[in-house]
């Protein structure tokens, strides 16, 4: 709903908004949102150790039914759900400036990175995607797949 400042006619700026579409609908209109990411967790206080504890993202609140993170600037919430089947994609990932440190720190707090067949992911489970990114992937205690890219 969009709100009108006082004093507006609200019929009159109904049809501006009718008469340029682009104002209210058109290709701008979440380019300049910033994105919310949502995450699915069966476990909040697992989740929160996970997320805070163990990938370091900063709680900016929390509620009976979903966590929400500072992840550099943008929210990741993390929401509970009572049940959860895990999908074979990415849901959620970041982009990093040094994959190989990065996959090396989250190794010695305690994650694993996942292999995948005929992918050819290095030693590191590392993937050079054909552009020549560089892409790595882990798991969430809810099984949820998490990526790092270095662009």
């Amino acid at each position: 709903m969009v709100s009108l400042p006082a004093g507006r006619d609200g019929a009159a700026s109904a049809r501006r908004l009718a008469s340029d579409p682009g104002r209210a609908y058109g290709q701008d209109v979440l380019g300049s949102a910033p994105l919310i990411a949502f995450v699915p967790a069966t476990d909040l206080a697992t989740a929160h150790a996970f997320y805070a504890g163990t990938l370091g993202l900063r709680l900016a609140e929390e509620s009976p039914v979903a966590l929400t993170f500072d992840a550099n600037g943008a929210q990741l919430r993390v929401a509970a759900v009572p049940e959860l089947r895990p999908q074979p994609f990415t849901i959620a990932g970041w982009a990093v400036p040094d994959i190989y440190g990065t996959v090396r720190a989250l190794r010695q707090a305690g994650v694993s990175f996942t292999r995948y067949d005929g992918l050819g992911q290095d030693a590191d489970g590392v993937w050079t995607a054909p552009g020549g990114h560089l892409i790595a992937w882990f798991t969430d205690p809810d099984g949820n797949t998490l990526s790092l890219t270095q662009f």
